[in-house]
């Protein structure tokens, strides 16, 4: 099996080389290429089209926002995924980020075991939401806490189609994803089997367009499912 691809992208060196020994360390993990700018990190992916990008988002010229939005965007990179990386967990452009396409976050101080783990994770398309992580970004970007069970809507919000084709258990369950909740917990939480529930996110999926679990979370967070 081919090793997986990584492109870093950091401004700072030490923090490069840092990663690059980390990941060169596992026999199935392989940097490709360093980037020192968004505009870099663009260029590279491109040419480099890795499987994982890991991204800074604090740069000069092209921040890694920008970056993010321009490789999620590209036919090209359909298949790469990029993780944003930041000093705070409540960095005011993870969110953005996650908008932008990046497949989920991590901090810069994260342990080499968690970080090797999280560049595998991020390749087999799941994404970097723990429940914990996403309740802060809740808490942060909705200024509150959700119930334990949020309400379905009868019908979605006038001003947000998204939600038209999804069937009322479509919802709820869009909104437990919102919360940050695997597919074993949705299960647990709705007394349905592991794979139903699975079943049901793969269709979220299709309907949405999704590119990943983590813009299901940016979705269940913009129409309202999760909220305050």
């Amino acid at each position: 099996m081919s090793p997986i691809r990584v492109l870093l992208v950091d401004d700072q060196n030490l923090v490069r080389a840092g990663f690059r020994a980390l990941l060169d360390s596992e026999p199935d993990l392989e940097v490709v290429g360093e980037a020192v700018d968004g505009a870099e990190a663009v260029s590279l992916a491109v040419s480099l089209t890795p499987d994982v990008v890991l991204m800074d988002i604090r740069m000069p010229r092209v921040d890694g926002l920008e970056a993010t939005a321009r490789i999620t965007a590209d036919p090209r990179l359909a298949g790469t995924r990029v993780v944003v990386l930041t000093t705070f967990e409540l960095d005011e452009y993870v969110f953005g980020a996650l908008r932008a396409g990046a497949a989920g976050f991590l901090l810069k101080d994260v342990e080499p075991e968690a970080l090797i783990d999280a560049v595998r994770l991020v390749h087999d398309g799941q994404a970097l939401l723990a429940p914990q992580v996403t309740k802060r970004l809740i808490e942060a970007y909705v200024a509150a806490t959700p119930p334990a069970a949020p309400p379905v809507p009868e019908t979605p919000p006038r001003d947000d189609r998204r939600l038209a084709d999804l069937t009322p258990r479509e919802r709820e369950i869009l909104g437990l994803v919102g919360r940050g909740l695997s597919n074993h917990e949705i299960a647990a939480e709705l007394v349905l089997s592991p794979l139903t529930a699975k079943t049901h996110v793969s269709r979220l999926f299709l309907k949405l367009g999704a590119r990943d679990r983590a813009q299901l979370v940016v979705t269940a967070y913009e129409t309202g499912l999760v909220k305050a």
